[in-house]
């Protein structure tokens, strides 16, 4: 029986996925040294400011690296940043050949480190698993180019399409394990945004927990942003108890009595441009940006994700579909706003994928094409 081929940049993929969470701004990169074929070397992207994928693998690689062939999933670097470019390091450990999944969309980079790489000899290869690699950086590569973070809209609704009862309640649409994977979702985002009537109806914690990373209590969380043009949050509100920071959207101008509670109780308060206390939210994410925010999930609620469609400033969509039928003419949907006058006009999902979480189906898909 012939053996099964190995898949090394296979390996190099789900090594990137473990450093999501940890490496924003820069992307995360996983790489893989392979002589002979045996891999003698492993890498994923760490903190900012400490060693980029390539070189954890060539240094446990060490003197092995001389004529081997590495497999990475995002282009090496070639400029001196916080750290010496990875071009450089890849070339003075004489490595004959590199595979690359994926161009880095960075203009300091993009083309430049594969050229020069083939200056100095070495063999380059472009375009192994490069969506995958494309959806692993996603949020990255959205900031890189654009300086805004990518925008996912997360909701959980029953098959008719609610996401509550009439009366607002919602516990729990959604089971224990779709509700697992969104603390994974959690853990690899730069921050979580909410609606104030999702805070003052749930009282949700907006943290990362149960990942091995993000979760505890001394680890980095994702910055909680709430959207609440009238500053409405309460501020027995359980986000002032987590750990990690929490953001504010006001609508200008703001009360500076309640600005200064929100202030006291941990919070920053960020007074934004706004129409009948509706804040801009091209100018949040903007601000975000600035922030070097490069992913954001929206949690909640119709009213947040609603305007959100209606300006186009949704990246991507992944709606959770409980088994259940809750009815109700007065009980919410999941996206609430203008919406459109046809449905020739309804905004349609590119590269759709389908999953299952117990008896729940997870649609997610990108708006727009790639």
């Amino acid at each position: 029986m012939l053996a099964r081929p190995v898949d090394f940049m296979g390996c190099a993929l789900s090594l990137a996925e473990l450093a999501l969470g940890y490496t924003s701004p820069n992307p995360a990169v996983g790489a893989v040294v392979v002589r002979d074929g045996v891999v003698v070397g492993l890498g994923h992207t760490q903190s900012p400011g400490s060693a980029h994928a390539e070189v954890m693998a060539l240094q446990q690689a060490g003197d092995r690296a001389k004529g081997a062939t590495m497999y990475v999933t995002l282009e090496p670097c070639c400029y001196q940043g916080r750290t010496p470019p990875c071009t450089q390091a890849v070339i003075d450990a004489g490595i004959s050949e590199v595979h690359v999944a994926l161009l880095d969309p960075n203009p300091l980079v993009s083309g430049k480190g594969l050229r020069r790489l083939e200056e100095a000899g070495i063999k380059a290869f472009v375009g192994e698993y490069e969506q995958r690699a494309w959806e692993i950086n996603e949020g990255y590569i959205k900031f890189i180019t654009t300086g805004l973070p990518f925008v996912i809209a997360k909701f959980a609704m029953s098959l008719d399409g609610k996401i509550a009862t009439e009366n607002g309640d919602s516990k729990w649409i959604s089971s224990d394990e779709a509700r697992n994977y969104v603390h994974h979702l959690r853990h690899i985002v730069d921050a979580i945004m909410v609606g104030a009537n999702t805070i003052v109806v749930d009282d949700p914690q907006l943290s990362a927990r149960g990942c091995g990373g993000k979760g505890g209590k001394t680890r980095l969380q994702p910055l909680r942003v709430i959207v609440d043009g009238r500053g409405r949050t309460p501020l027995s509100a359980q986000v002032f108890e987590e750990p990690g920071k929490t953001l504010i959207a006001v609508a200008k101008p703001f009360d500076t009595k309640k600005a200064e509670d929100f202030r006291k109780a941990g919070a920053e308060v960020v007074d934004l441009p706004s129409e009948l206390d509706i804040i801009d939210l091209a100018e949040l994410l903007n601000v975000l940006g600035k922030r070097q925010i490069t992913s954001v999930l929206v949690e909640g609620g119709s009213k947040l994700f609603g305007l959100l469609f209606d300006r186009g400033l949704v990246d991507k969509v992944l709606a959770f579909i409980s088994p259940i039928i809750i009815g109700g003419d007065g009980a919410k949907s999941a996206v609430g706003g203008k919406g459109v006058n046809m449905v020739a006009e309804a905004l349609r999902l590119s590269r759709v994928k389908i999953d299952q979480f117990g008896d729940e189906v997870l649609i997610s898909g990108y708006v727009g094409g790639r």
